[in-house]
């Protein structure tokens, strides 16, 4: 073939050139200038600013701006700052965990081999990869990564690690170009490994027109999917706002029946709506998440935007890749097959050398010296390399010769060491057409052959089987039974034989020469499942969490692995990527359908992965999706959040997720949902304190209108006890530990409001003491003829009184404050004994106490409030009490 001729690449013909020769330098110029460099669109960044500002996106920040815009219209500017200082507070601290959004594209970068071996005029050089262009002609060799989508022109062995693209776990044979065609077996794409074997071919795409540039255009695109705990607090807000319009509107008319001034009416107003707004909700939230992105770190889960910390609590899904999160991400051997039928198990480690081959039947010894004779078929025809640097090991060449070269060691074998023992004379290197790889060896004046390969092969190639050390008549049909046990397990097996022959050093030594051997067995080879994932997915299982498994493997594996993972899974749960793409052919419905169902999804690539997640969300799932590959990174991107891993991870996989777990540690993921969880409740406690302590003011005002009294309190003062006094303590609030049952119970349903009907009912029970109770006080003090400011001086302390009591009775939805320890979260006693210290300072401080309108108060006083207060805490216990005995009935 003296030309090469290629229809399209980029999406533009590409004239003839000669593949020997390669481009010219000028020709490759000029398309450089027509296709620009082989490289990475960079996605658009939005600003900081941008950023900033789409913090304030919210209709409870909507109704905060303008509290804060009409109390400055009317001359009260104490009351704008108080809210602006908040407003500017939750959006420094949005904007900055979302400043490094943007950059999954980019990351693409890094996995870009930086240099590429071509042909130019003629000539070999190697060159930056971002020169490359289409039509260049380049040499492909193991250990290299594939700079761009080349169709192959040569191929000697050569085999390309495409997991990061496709999931698939095993590497992936390349032949040369005879179609012509820009997809299949003759590509090896940008950004795959290559494993073995040598090959030169023609660049046919490159930057964002090869298959891994698809993939960041995908990911480059916002996401569709918005966290739970979003979600959530929107629906909250809008209910917030809908509540205090219609509080508003009641007082208004009120106030027009009873002929009020539209002035005074109005200050009213503002202050029925400051009384009703949370203001200090967005710190309190941003805090309890920061608190819950330290825990998480501490058990090797980085958040990397904040509210995907929730989000992982609230999961009800995880839909998780096989390889490299499940498994070990190594081909591993795991089970040694003996003639005789006995079965040896290979240990899983990553410390070689605390890891040993294990009898059944306890005498791990014996084991390793049954299996000596194989274990050296295993090490000496082969030409892969495992050696350990410092605390570390390191491997080099094809994965099937390493996990041959592991478990050789964990027997006892060491491969330097037995080559000096068995002096190399030639190797039969391994061809697919041959099916084997042998290698010849001087042993005391005599030459000992070792052979691996497919156990049809060896089988037909040997006439007797080791038995112990005992030769026996071959019985091919009995062996052929255990390789198919050996592959109904999910294994990839191979055999080995062994022969010993006279030196014949006149005509060398070569395939007629591997005849009559002895069949020394068979081992199965899989990539194991971390030790850690069975009790991880129990885990799940019993926190209510399903767990569905997305590999691009295949089903007999997938099924095999997921088993072993602890998996509960029916076999017609077990669906392919082709029955995955008949169902989006149907429509969304048929694959709704179907992911309802399914728990297994094998053979999928990555567009499915991602019609899989959207689906699983369609059917009412908070879906987190696990993985570290190229192939992962949109369904990361846009599920409800993405778990990547940050050992094995690619730099993709770690920039379109929200959340790293240092470890690739399945067991870190169950941990990260149990502090996700712990913040959601943190969450739940601070809603409930400001919501009650919120509400009671709005009845104390609701109250106070229709009785012809005047404001009860303050705009001003209403700041004062929910920004300062109140803030203090909720922020406190938000640092609470876990009570201990968070994964005893199943994830909150998908729909579920914050504000459910046992929180409601509890805020109209501290609604009907604190609102009510505090009317009755407003009232008597007014009609035993304390002046107006005293009894709002009064007032107010009673209400900070009433928010001591009812923080401690946020602890727990359930559990009784007499039963929690009380300084099992200290910053909780600092927040209320500091809250309380900031009010009597308040008292006695000049200037502060002007703009407050408050005084200090007798001993008298105080006694007699703080025993109005504790009826608060005997009302919740109460109502603890009653729904913890209607649950034991039940």
């Amino acid at each position: 073939m003296n030309d090469l001729v290629l229809s399209q690449t980029n999406g533009v013909p590409i004239p003839d050139g000669p593949p020997v020769l390669g481009l010219t330098n000028a020709e490759a110029r000029s398309r450089l200038e027509q296709y620009g460099p082989n490289a990475l669109p960079q996605p658009y960044a939005p600003s900081l600013a941008a950023v900033f500002l789409r913090q304030f996106l919210s209709p409870l920040i909507y109704i905060l701006v303008f509290a804060a815009v009409v109390s400055l219209a009317l001359g009260d500017a104490k009351d704008a700052l108080f809210i602006g200082v908040v407003l500017v507070i939750n959006g420094i601290i949005g904007a900055a965990q979302e400043h490094s959004a943007g950059r999954a594209a980019a990351a693409l970068r890094n996995l870009e081999e930086p240099h590429a071996s071509v042909v130019r005029d003629g000539a070999q050089c190697r060159i930056d990869a971002r020169e490359l262009v289409p039509g260049d002609l380049v040499l492909l060799e193991a250990g290299a990564r594939v700079p761009a989508d080349i169709q192959l022109l040569l191929s000697e062995d050569l085999q390309c690690d495409e997991s990061l693209l496709t999931g698939e776990s095993r590497p992936v044979k390349k032949r040369p170009s005879s179609s012509g065609a820009e997809t299949g077996p003759d590509v090896a794409y940008a950004g795959s490994m290559i494993t073995r074997g040598r090959g030169r071919g023609v660049v046919v795409s490159t930057g964002g027109a090869t298959e891994i540039g698809k993939i960041a255009e995908e990911i480059g695109r916002r996401s569709i999917s918005k966290p739970p705990l979003l979600i959530r607090l929107e629906r909250f807000s809008r209910m917030i706002a809908i509540a205090v319009c219609l509080a508003i509107l009641l007082l208004v008319a009120v106030g027009l029946l009873r002929d009020i001034l539209y002035r005074d009416l109005f200050m009213l107003a503002v202050g029925l709506a400051v009384s009703a707004i949370p203001e200090g909700l967005p710190v309190a939230i941003s805090v309890a998440l920061a608190i819950g992105m330290r825990r998480m770190a501490r058990v090797n889960v980085i958040v990397r935007k904040m509210p995907a910390m929730e989000s992982l609590g609230s999961c009800t899904m995880i839909a998780t890749d096989k390889t490299g999160t499940l498994t070990m991400n190594e081909l591993t051997v795991t089970d040694i097959l003996l003639p005789d039928g006995t079965r040896l198990k290979c240990e899983a480690g990553q410390d070689l050398d605390a890891c040993s081959i294990v009898s059944p039947h306890g005498d791990n010894v014996q084991a390793s010296l049954r299996a000596s004779a194989l274990l050296k078929a295993a090490s000496l025809p082969n030409e892969g390399r495992l050696f350990k640097e410092r605390e570390s090991w390191s491997r080099h060449g094809d994965p099937v010769d390493v996990a041959l070269l592991a478990a050789a060691r964990k027997g006892g074998i060491e491969q330097e060491e037995i080559a000096t023992h068995y002096p190399l004379i030639t190797r039969i290197p391994y061809e697919p057409d041959l099916k084997y790889a042998a290698s010849f060896h001087r042993r005391k004046g005599r030459v000992r052959i070792f052979v691996k390969g497919a156990p049809e092969t060896l089988i037909a190639m040997a006439s007797q089987m080791d038995a112990d050390g005992r030769p026996l008549p071959i019985d091919g049909e009995f062996l052929l039974r255990q390789k198919e046990d050996l592959a109904g397990m999910g294994l990839r097996v191979l055999a080995f034989a062994q022969a010993e022959i006279d030196t014949t050093p006149d005509d060398g030594y070569a395939h007629h020469h591997l005849v009559d051997l002895t069949f020394l067995g068979m081992a199965g080879m899989q990539d194991p499942v971390r030790p850690e994932v069975p009790n991880a997915i129990r885990d799940c299982y019993r926190a209510g969490i399903e767990v569905a498994m997305v590999t691009g493997d295949d089903p007999r594996t997938a099924s095999v692995i997921a088993e072993q993972a602890g998996f509960v899974f029916n076999p017609d749960q077990v669906v392919t990527g082709e029955a995955v793409r008949r169902a989006e052919q149907e429509g969304e419905a048929a694959l709704d359908k179907l992911t309802r169902h399914a728990r297994i999804f094998a053979r999928v690539d990555p567009a499915q992965k991602l019609s899989i997640v959207l689906s699983l969300s369609r059917n009412g799932h908070f879906v987190a999706v696990t993985g570290d590959g190229v192939n992962d990174a949109p369904a990361l991107k846009h599920a409800h959040v993405g778990v990547a891993m940050g050992r094995a991870g690619t730099d993709i996989a770690k920039e379109s997720a929200d959340i790293v777990v240092t470890d690739d540690n399945f067991a870190s993921i169950v941990n990260g949902i149990l502090e996700g969880r712990v913040a959601y409740a943190n969450i739940r406690k601070v809603v409930f304190m400001l919501v009650s302590t919120g509400a009671a003011e709005v009845v104390l005002f609701l109250l106070a209108m229709p009785m012809g009294l005047p404001m009860p309190l303050l705009a001003v003062q209403l700041l004062w006890l929910n920004l300062v006094t109140n803030g203090i303590q909720d922020v406190a609030l938000a640092a609470e530990a876990a009570e201990g049952d968070e994964l005893r119970h199943p994830p909150r349903r998908p729909n579920e409001p914050i504000l459910d009907r046992v929180m409601i009912r509890r805020i109209w029970h501290s609604v009907l003491v604190m609102g009510v109770g505090g009317f009755a006080v407003f009232y008597w003090l007014l009609q035993q003829g304390y002046p107006v400011e005293q009894a709002r001086n009064s007032l107010l302390l009673l209400f900070v009184l009433f928010e001591n009591f009812q923080v401690f009775n946020s602890r727990s939805e359930h559990l009784s404050v007499f039963r929690q320890r009380l300084f099992a979260n200290p910053l909780l006693v600092l927040g209320v004994l500091g809250a309380q210290a900031l009010h009597i300072g308040a008292m006695y401080i000049p200037g502060l106490s002007d703009t407050l309108q408050i005084a200090p108060v007798s001993l008298r006083e105080w006694g007699m409030l703080l025993l109005l207060a504790a009826t608060l805490l005997v009302s919740m216990e109460f109502e603890k009490w009653r729904e913890r005995r209607k649950a034991s009935r039940q």
